[in-house]
């Protein structure tokens, strides 16, 4: 146990470097993550990631989310708008194929990613905060997941959105409220806390399968275009990313937050779940049966994919960057808190 524990924090410490490594072997060996897109593994794979996050969710979570209703209204308002309208402007500016712009779309309109929880904390932004924002978009997602995707590439592509709500209440809502069962009944269990400490490990690597096997649906047009559709995609998913941290840092700014909620806001605008995303299009707009009647849908998942990746190196670099300037002025934690300036 004391093995596996040390591989969890392992694993959490370079989520980013581990995500570029499977990328980069499943680009040279795509057969190894075949399996990943056989059935619905993927699905049950972010079903195992949801999970894991409902297992860390208490109680008190929820006391806090009660507690704070107006700061969770202003952050899920902002996650819910900025990302997909900038998905949205990012695919129009850059003429994109409609199905990569699907993709990206998606990625705007899924909730905030587990491991921003974990970026905030680095940063010595407001972790409660967080947890909060991260379980309300996560369980708004199934409505406002599929009306968003509707309404901002319904016009360009076929999308099941009905569809779509019943995949995100089995992959997402049903793990993490079980999950969250899971903790209230077990949390005193010695056992049930050395689970939880494995559980950032695997949810790591359940994230990295899924990448493998995006890579590996995708390996057909990777090839095909090579370094151009790469390019392509790193730059509207930067814009994206980072357009969702600044914009979401402004808002906080805006609504007088003090500095550390400022930066879980921007956090948790910026960062989303592409793992769920990823799973949402290949489910929707790239199955095996979709890609061969029209190879161009396994696009849609590329934006995904890249952006599972990107995300975590970009949310570790700006956690950095936000402690590198608290040590530059000397500021501590108290501060952080009742600055509003």
């Amino acid at each position: 146990m004391n093995l596996l524990l040390s591989l969890s924090r392992w694993l959490a410490r370079y989520t980013s470097l581990f995500i570029i490594l499977i990328a980069v072997v499943a680009f040279f060996v795509p057969d190894a993550f075949a399996w990943v897109q056989q059935g619905q593994r993927a699905s049950v794979i972010l079903g195992l990631i949801m999970l894991t996050m409902g297992c860390t969710l208490s109680t008190e979570d929820f006391r806090i989310l009660l507690s704070r209703p107006i700061d969770i209204l202003i952050g899920a308002v902002a996650q819910y708008t900025i990302m997909p309208l900038v998905a949205w402007a990012l695919s129009n500016l850059f003429n994109l194929d409609s199905f990569m712009a699907a993709g990206l779309i998606l990625v705007g309109c899924c909730p905030g990613g587990v491991s921003s929880n974990i970026m905030s904390f680095l940063c010595r932004g407001d972790v409660a905060y967080s947890v909060g924002m991260t379980t309300v978009s996560t369980v708004l997602s199934p409505f406002v997941t599929p009306l968003l995707v509707l309404w901002l590439a319904g016009a360009e592509i076929d999308v099941d959105a009905w569809g779509m709500f019943q995949n995100i209440l089995l992959v997402t809502l049903l793990p993490v409220t079980l999950g969250v069962a899971f903790n209230y009944f077990f949390s005193d269990r010695k056992y049930f806390k050395q689970l939880q400490g494995v559980m950032p490990g695997l949810s790591v690597l359940c994230l990295a399968c899924i990448v493998g096997g995006v890579i590996f649906t995708v390996h057909p047009q990777l090839m095909e275009n090579g370094l151009r559709l790469i390019a392509l995609t790193l730059t509207v998913v930067t814009l994206h990313n980072g357009t969702g941290y600044l914009l979401g840092y402004l808002v906080g700014k805006g609504f007088h937050f003090n500095t550390a909620k400022r930066r879980t806001l921007s956090i948790e605008v910026g960062m989303q779940n592409a793992g769920m995303a990823t799973v949402l299009a290949r489910n929707f707009f790239a199955s095996p049966a979709m890609i061969a009647m029209n190879p161009m849908a396994a696009l849609t998942v590329f934006p995904c994919a890249i952006s599972c990746a990107y995300h975590s190196i970009s949310g570790t670099l700006l956690a950095g960057f936000f402690s590198w300037m608290d040590e530059r002025k000397g500021t501590d934690n108290e501060a952080l808190q009742t600055d509003k300036n």
